[in-house]
């Protein structure tokens, strides 16, 4: 799985209409027309820029955590990186999105999907976490 950083996410963003009724996936409710205020994605997902940025994964080793190829992740830098986050990180100069172990003093960048190994970071290794991934954004649309 590699990442692609596609830089600091601007602040500022449009205000969206926010609906006070829950959207239903079976059949759509008569109530489904009210808004309830106005919320812009910034405020939505707490973006403080110039802490967070936008990364596209490439790869379908995230899978079980619903991190698809193709997805954008929104990345604090801010945050420091703890046990069982999904982050973005640099793994001998590889980029790359796993969820991080610690046990005791050992390091292990775990994917979600069973198709791949645990990676142990091993002495000699050079790990650099570049954030914590909070939210994940796929484009229903994209066909590939």
């Amino acid at each position: 799985m590699s990442v692609t950083l596609l830089g600091p996410i601007a602040s500022g963003g449009v205000a969206l209409p926010l609906y006070s009724s829950q959207i239903s996936a079976g059949f759509p409710s008569p109530a489904a027309d009210h808004m309830e205020e106005l919320i812009s994605l910034d405020e939505l997902f707490d973006i403080r820029a110039p802490h967070m940025y936008l990364a596209r994964i490439n790869g379908d080793s995230m899978q079980g955590a619903g991190i698809f190829s193709g997805d954008l992740v929104i990345v604090d830098r801010s945050k420091e990186a703890r046990h069982g986050d999904i982050v973005i990180a640099a793994l001998n100069t590889e980029s790359v999105c796993k969820r991080l172990s610690k046990r005791g003093s050992q390091v292990i960048l775990l994917a979600e999907n069973s198709h791949y190994p645990p990676r142990y970071v091993m002495e000699g290794d050079e790990l650099v976490i570049w954030g914590v991934v909070n939210y994940s954004v796929r484009d229903h649309e994209r066909t590939s």
